[in-house]
């Protein structure tokens, strides 16, 4: 048997490129593999939210993504037969570096990642399918088969990342609860004409129709062709592989569904379709031994305010340096047990919270039907005047990117001795801030901008004292701030400690907890 890397990851989409990334960046040794011999296209998802920026920034991928990305998308919401031009450029979030939606394909997202990774020297072992994986008293004893070998190797840890089919949660015998939705997702990417102009798609915005019998978006973001087409309809007899392409959706009825939507649009060409079956699910458990799950192996949710790949790169963002820093901490229960801990229930608030969008923008039922076919158009005068409260609009999208999330109950959360009598607490997201910090003002988060933990002290704070070489401890000493005290932050941007005096035994003493 072959002595392998210290992480396996099982599948390269967003889950299992960002796993990768950050566990590399924080020193672990890695391996990814995919049973697909080509990257899976097209891809599906097409939103990229704040929260998923700032994880993704000590990684140095968001300028390449934000490059690809539309950063001021402005929609077309269509209630009967009013139409409601709506921006999200530039919203009132606070505390952040990326105040606004990101337009961008899963695609797009996923050669960045694996780009990033083959640039720090790890390529995506296509082609190569998890046979078999063991959690056993070595370590995890996983079997590698591409078309030419079959190898087995040892590995610290394993992740799956392989989706709603995931093999290691089916063989780390971890439960799927949950079930079907009674609604399908149809896909397509199609060029479009002979539209009127007052809602033509050629004006470039997205056109959002939530009508009587389901949802239909159109968007300049197709990959095959010039538009992406996402609607719901009352799923069709026979069972759909949930989370993959099913069969081709004939032109006609795609045809319909815009021409119910009221559209206009005339399909001259389709490159591409498919119907998609949607489930909501969460796993049992999300860590079995040394097996890891994440993305849609761990959790999946309905496409209603665009979580799956958001959801996945923060699983991975929460996980990987976990990962990396108990490599060199074995044993450390707490670091192991707090990915399960921190993100399970966070994956079942988001269920909840798509359950409800979903049931709104989709269902069949005669509730929902008449909420967007009668009462959503006569709501229409108000929309512009919602829209107007950028505070709202911007609470709405921080609930759907995940800035609310904290895990205060964490055991990596802990508050020192005196206590910090203001500011976020320990297990909070660490809001962006204007600081001043050896000699020049920047922002909190350009500070954090790279991998390790952070530890930044008040202006008079006595320093912690020397840390070892290599240590992936960065200290700054914010002298905007007064007191004494300190705040240390995690790699994913969550306060883990915090102290109203500095003091170093404590400091310390949460550095062992995380492996650190």
């Amino acid at each position: 048997m072959k002595c392998a890397a210290g992480l396996l990851v099982v599948g390269a989409g967003p889950a299992g490129l960002a796993l990768a990334l950050q566990a590399h960046e924080h020193g672990a040794d890695v391996r990814i593999i995919d049973r697909r011999p080509e990257a899976f296209r097209p891809s599906r998802a097409l939103i990229l939210h704040t929260r998923t920026l700032e994880v993704l920034r000590p990684l140095a991928v968001t300028q390449q993504l934000l490059a690809l990305a539309d950063t001021a998308p402005a929609a077309d919401l269509h209630l009967g037969s009013r139409v409601v031009r709506i921006s999200l450029a530039d919203l009132a979030l606070p505390g952040t570096a990326f105040p606004h939606l990101s337009l961008i394909r899963q695609m797009d997202v996923e050669t960045v990642l694996a780009r990033a990774l083959a640039d720090r020297g790890i390529e995506v072992e296509r082609g190569t399918e998890l046979a078999e994986v063991r959690d056993g008293p070595e370590g995890v004893r996983a079997v590698l088969r591409s078309q030419s070998t079959t190898v087995e190797a040892l590995f610290g840890f394993a992740v799956g990342c392989d989706g709603p089919a995931s093999s290691v949660r089916a063989q780390a015998g971890i439960g799927w609860p949950g079930g079907p939705y009674a609604v399908e997702v149809v896909l397509a990417d199609a060029e479009l004409a002979g539209v009127e102009p007052d809602g033509d798609p050629a004006a470039g915005v997205a056109h959002v129709v939530a009508g009587q019998h389901g949802l239909v978006f159109l968007f300049r973001l197709g990959e095959q062709a010039t538009w992406r087409l996402l609607a719901t309809r009352a799923a069709r007899a026979g069972q759909l592989p949930f989370g993959q392409p099913g069969p081709p959706v004939p032109a006609a009825e795609l045809q319909a569904l815009i021409d119910q939507a009221g559209l206009g649009a005339q399909i001259t060409s389709v490159a591409w379709s498919s119907r998609v079956g949607v489930q909501h699910r969460v796993a049992e458990r999300f860590r079995q031994g040394r097996l890891y799950l994440a993305g849609d192996a761990a959790h999946a949710y309905s496409p209603a305010t665009g979580q799956g790949m958001n959801a996945a790169i923060q699983d991975a963002a929460n996980l990987g340096w976990k990962l990396a820093f108990a490599a060199s901490q074995p044993g450390s229960r707490a670091l192991l047990d707090s990915y399960d801990r921190e993100r399970r229930p966070v994956a079942r608030q988001i269920l909840a919270l798509t359950h409800l969008a979903f049931w709104g923008e989709a269902s069949t039922g005669c509730l929902p039907s008449l909420l967007r076919g009668r009462l959503a158009p006569l709501a229409a005068p108000v929309v512009p005047a919602l829209m107007g409260h950028r505070r709202l609009v911007a609470a709405g999208i921080g609930l759907m990117s995940q800035l609310w999330v904290s895990y205060r109950g964490s055991a990596l959360s802990v508050e020192g001795t005196p206590r910090r009598r203001s500011g976020p607490r320990a297990g909070d997201r660490l809001p962006d801030q204007t600081v001043s910090c050896a000699g020049r003002t920047t922002r909190l988060h350009e500070l954090l901008a790279r991998p390790g933990v952070h530890v930044l002290l008040d202006r008079d704070a006595d320093r912690p004292g020397t840390l070892p070489p290599g240590l992936p401890v960065h200290v700054h000493r914010l002298t905007s701030v007064p007191g004494r005290g300190l705040v240390a932050v995690r790699p994913d941007g969550y306060i883990g400690f915090r102290s109203q005096i500095a003091e170093a035994s404590q400091l310390s003493a949460w550095l062992a907890r995380i492996g650190a």
